[in-house]
């Protein structure tokens, strides 16, 4: 049974194993940025407390960031991949990023755990008060585009963003 954790520091060659999987694609919904030294313990345990940072929204953030959660989806004791709730939008998440970001590392993929961790993040921003959510993904994406409407995902439109050329559904909470 899949499970969403908070990042740690146990998961770590899993997640390491992932990222080689990914190769140069980004992986969305991680919070993995390009200047994110993940290659050492150090840097490691930094990025994991700097997500963990994120979520507080008593501290001030980074410039164009806004408050988030984020999970480490975990399917029989590996990392699988990653799940963002953001706690609301600027005007570029608005245009393209949307409050929840996801991916699932290649060898994991079309095994349902996308909709599975997007259900599962809907109850969490349901919980948190949000009465509704904006995910996107890439227009040639169809699985993702998929997930999002298994989970109940009303198209609004296609649209050229930051990201491309991009879908944007609003789930309704």
């Amino acid at each position: 049974m899949p499970e969403l954790i908070e990042p740690t520091m146990a998961l770590r060659d899993s997640w390491l194993e992932s990222s080689r999987e990914w190769g140069a694609q980004p992986q969305h919904g991680s919070g993995l940025h390009e200047t994110d030294e993940v290659g050492t313990v150090e840097g490691f345990t930094a990025w994991i407390e700097r997500l963990k940072a994120e979520g507080d929204e008593t501290r001030e953030l980074a410039p164009g960031r806004v408050p988030a959660a984020y999970w480490w989806i975990v399917d029989d004791g590996n990392y699988a991949g990653a799940i963002t709730l953001r706690y609301r939008l600027n005007e570029k998440l608005l245009d393209g990023g949307g409050h929840i970001g996801y991916g699932v590392r290649p060898s994991a993929r079309g095994r349902g755990l996308a909709s599975w961790a997007l259900g599962a993040v809907l109850d969490r921003a349901r919980a948190r008060g949000l009465d509704r959510v904006l995910v996107t993904c890439d227009d040639g994406n169809l699985a993702s585009a998929r997930t999002i409407e298994r989970n109940g995902g009303v198209l609004e439109d296609v649209r050229e963003t930051w990201l491309g050329i991009t879908r944007r559904y609003w789930i309704a909470l």
